[in-house]
């Protein structure tokens, strides 16, 4: 399975994208992969490539600030409107007119916002680990981790695979510190950047979309933060993976995989 490098223009820095499945035959709608962070990297989320053997373009990017993309030292930059249009000028560039978009935790947080401001042509949403509220996510982590150090919290509610695959050893070797710093904090159970106020919950039946919300049982996006977005996006689907923390995508690799593929093609049945 070929990927291919593309590097996109936006706002006069450089998109590092890749492409999965292209010039071959396919059936299937593309399929677009927002990475977490905020200031994270695609690499971790790799495996999802696999999905382009059912039929389907698969597109990766790195968002501004981190991994191969520009780095600009701005942090006036780091808003959710700078992500959402280079979302936007990213689904231009592949000419992706109608399209299945999939965001892990602070992707998926992108992904609502997109799907509440620019729903035109989305197909469905997969949302992993993702929040609804960054207060309740400040409050419940914190619980969490009590009595914990950060790497023992990394352990036990971030991924628990032990040694970490290299996917996102990668990814963290490629971390944006200024993007996350401005927009979460110091940590994950710290939230007091730019998105320490961010509420999506009151505007979820808003979404029309066939949404798949995917989490661990050890997620540090426990049941208790999952429950408003299943609740709240009418018909929603959610499947929790009980040997998962927050990256089920790596930790449960083939069942996600499986049940990924298949709902995206349970949707494009009924077109």
């Amino acid at each position: 399975m070929d990927d291919l490098l593309r590097s996109l223009p936006f706002r006069g820095w450089q998109t590092a994208s890749w492409v999965f499945g292209e010039g071959k035959e396919r059936d299937g709608l593309p399929l677009l992969v927002l990475h977490g962070g905020p200031g994270s990297a695609h690499d971790a989320l790799e495996g999802l490539a696999a999905l382009a053997e059912r039929g389907r373009r698969v597109v990766f990017y790195d968002q501004l600030g981190s991994g191969a993309s520009d780095r600009p030292d701005d942090p006036s930059l780091w808003t959710v409107q700078t992500f959402i249009e280079q979302l936007q000028s990213v689904r231009e560039g592949f000419e992706l007119e109608r399209l299945h978009l999939f965001g892990s935790s602070w992707g998926g947080m992108l992904a609502l916002e997109y799907a509440l401001t620019q729903p035109d042509g989305l197909a469905s949403l997969v949302l992993n680990s993702t929040p609804t509220s960054a207060p309740r996510w400040a409050e419940e982590t914190a619980r969490l981790a009590e009595g914990l150090d950060e790497q023992e919290f990394r352990r036990r509610h971030i991924c628990r695979l032990d040694p970490e695959p290299e996917v996102l050893q990668r990814a963290c070797a490629k971390f944006g510190k200024q993007v996350y710093e401005t927009m979460w904090g110091p940590n994950e159970f710290t939230v007091r950047g730019t998105l320490q106020d961010w509420d999506v919950i009151d505007r979820l039946g808003e979404i029309r979309v066939p949404t798949l919300i995917t989490s661990g049982r050890h997620d540090e996006c426990t049941p208790k933060l999952v429950e408003p977005l299943h609740e709240g996006i009418a018909g929603s689907e959610w499947v929790i993976f009980e040997e998962s923390a927050h990256m089920p995508y790596l930790e449960e690799p083939e069942r996600y995989l499986e049940i990924v593929g298949d709902f995206l093609e349970r949707v494009e049945a009924r077109r």
